[in-house]
């Protein structure tokens, strides 16, 4: 990577962030502040007062925020971070170009800190990798490892008064925990330490790619932690160097779960961890529900070892693990007993772990799904619609509203009424709504008391808000 500026060479010029809000430019930004950068940027959402809140935080903190004109980048000095398939007619892209502005995509910054950290802690997988990164960095923080994190989501172990969207933990430079994404190929840019691979499953590419993305993936690590559950994954493992497995299921995996030992709740569940190593074990004790949350606790709990944690300090650990905001987040509670929840669930997988937990106790699920863009919706939209059919009753309800659209060039000639039909098809109650406006009056006409509605996308902030409106409409 000798292209790319040195660590020092970094700090020593101003960024400037193009999305800064985005969920993994701003723990970017953070790192870069934290360790002395200056740091300015542009949002699309700050120039359209969407998540007012954050970008106050943001100034707080002492970011430069400005309109997105291109009248921030005033220098050839700047290091310009943005999409790698943002376009170049943007005006920040286009005023970049006019000043030879050094320009670095998200993945590209990201694997500059990693690689040439002490120890780079590489979580990966179509799912769960926000979690496992969250849960793995408060094991590294409640056993004195400093680490920094670098994660797509807020973790509310690390929410202060000063920094309300912690979804970065600038610590030392020894010690790098990072999620990493397969879906635009940028996992080839890391070289992990330990490279933990949680599952594959359909997502943003073909699977055929994708076992190819996280093979090589194990291969450049040097311990690679693999979920046994999980065949995709552990079909895998002879592309590793070395390697630990967990698994909730799997009696061979070297972290596991001792049978019959599990005791879920709606909100929190408890198990005994086992290390097979030397047939230990571990009363675990964690404040989320569901069996995937299990898994990623296996995980962070397996990559905590690699990096030469006991396992009784990390099961420790995970007893104050507070979680992740829209990660099975409950909003709330009505007063006639309608609980609302965020979710982040958007692929057929996440949607399909939300989906379970919530079947697994009593009430009525209405499951409101956000599309986050016209080619997801395309790409697995029928794996999706699939998903919701299967796992939910014919006494439960799916909502859909058009997809999230943002401007560009995107075919928007395929949308939110291909997945009704499919799930209509495949035997299952739904219907869809234009406007998530329309959706958040129909969600309290039709709410009854014991309903669980979970409101499920990504990529818009402003869906956290939406299910505290909702929320306060039901009273």
């Amino acid at each position: 990577m000798a292209e790319f500026p040195t660590p020092d060479e970094l700090l020593s010029r101003p960024f400037f962030f193009v999305g800064i809000g985005g969920s993994g430019m701003l723990p970017l930004a953070q790192i870069l502040k934290g360790r002395g950068a200056r740091v300015d940027g542009s949002d699309r959402s700050y120039d359209q007062g969407r998540t007012p809140e954050k970008f106050a935080a943001l100034k707080a903190q002492g970011f430069g925020l400005h309109p997105q004109d291109g009248s921030g980048i005033t220098s050839g000095e700047q290091i310009v971070v943005a999409s790698a398939a943002i376009e170049d007619t943007v005006p920040e892209i286009a005023r970049a170009s006019e000043l030879e502005c050094l320009r670095l995509t998200r993945a590209e910054l990201n694997s500059i800190l990693f690689n040439t950290s002490g120890a780079g802690l590489a979580v990966a997988g179509t799912s769960g990798k926000s979690t496992v990164t969250g849960m793995l960095g408060w094991i590294m923080e409640a056993v004195g490892r400093e680490p920094t994190v670098m994660n797509g989501a807020v973790m509310k172990n690390f929410v202060s008064d000063e920094r309300p969207f912690a979804s970065s933990v600038v610590g030392g430079q020894s010690l790098y925990v990072s999620e990493v994404d397969e879906s635009d190929g940028s996992i080839a840019l890391y070289r992990p330490a330990v490279g933990i691979l949680l599952n594959v499953s359909l997502d943003h590419k073909s699977m055929e790619e994708l076992r190819v993305l996280f093979g090589d993936f194990l291969d450049r690590s040097r311990i690679s932690v693999i979920n046994a559950d999980n065949a995709e994954a552990i079909a895998l493992l002879p592309s590793a160097k070395e390697a630990i497995t967990f698994g909730v299921e799997q009696e061979k995996a070297q972290i596991g779960i001792v049978p019959g030992s599990i005791a879920e709740g709606p909100t929190r569940q408890a198990a005994l961890v086992i290390d097979r190593h030397d047939g230990s074990e571990h009363p675990l004790r964690l404040a989320l529900p569901g069996k995937h949350n299990l898994s990623n606790a296996l995980a962070a709990i397996a990559g905590a070892v690699a990096s030469g944690i006991p396992v009784g300090a990390a099961v420790e650990a995970l007893g104050s693990f507070a979680g992740l905001a829209r990660r099975f987040d409950i909003v709330g509670t009505s007063s006639n007993g309608v609980t609302v929840i965020d979710d982040f669930g958007h692929n057929p997988e996440k949607c399909a772990a939300t989906l379970r937990t919530l079947k697994a106790h009593p009430g009525r699920v209405i499951a409101f799904f956000q599309p986050h863009g016209y080619g997801p919706l395309r790409q697995m939209g029928a794996e999706l619609a699939e998903t919701f059919a299967q796992e939910l009753d014919e006494d439960d309800i799916t909502i859909l509203c058009d997809p999230v659209y943002f401007g560009g060039t995107v075919d928007r000639s395929e949308g939110s009424e291909r997945i009704i039909t499919l799930i209509e098809k495949a035997g299952g109650t739904a219907e869809h709504i234009e406007s998530r406006e329309d959706v958040g009056t129909h969600l309290v006409e039709i709410a009854q008391a014991d309903d669980r509605i979970v409101i499920m996308g990504a990529r818009d902030d402003t869906l956290s808000a939406f299910a505290k409106q909702v929320l306060k409409k039901l009273g």
